[in-house]
């Protein structure tokens, strides 16, 4: 039986109905949501949250460094190492949840 993630649906919902009500396309929009994460000094969670959307608009980790040093001279140094550790913990994070996710298919099918 599925878990429940309530909270996680309705962001996951937001963020969708953002997307779709932006004129920007899907790709800058998703660069601004990281620029304003890396300027709000964001929890890893809340990049985590992003990770999905920014690999199926095409971002890649070339893109978030460039964006790293694009919002360094605004939001300084501080932030941007602290989103540095975020960003790579976060997808420390999505590597380790398929790798589980690929686990439990790989022993429901041996059953």
């Amino acid at each position: 039986m599925p878990e429940e993630t309530p909270v996680l649906d309705a962001l996951s919902a937001i963020t969708a109905v953002s997307i779709v009500g932006s004129e920007l396309p899907a790709r800058e929009h998703i660069i601004a949501r990281l620029a304003a994460l890396i300027a709000v000094d964001a929890p890893t969670a809340s990049y985590l949250l992003n990770t999905g959307s920014a690999v199926e608009v095409g971002i890649t980790l070339e893109d978030v460094q460039s964006l790293l040093v694009a919002v360094a001279p605004i939001v300084g140094t501080p932030r941007v190492v602290s989103a540095s550790a975020k960003i790579a913990e976060a997808l420390g994070l999505a590597v380790a949840l398929v790798e589980e996710e690929i686990e439990e298919e790989l022993a429901a099918a041996e059953d």
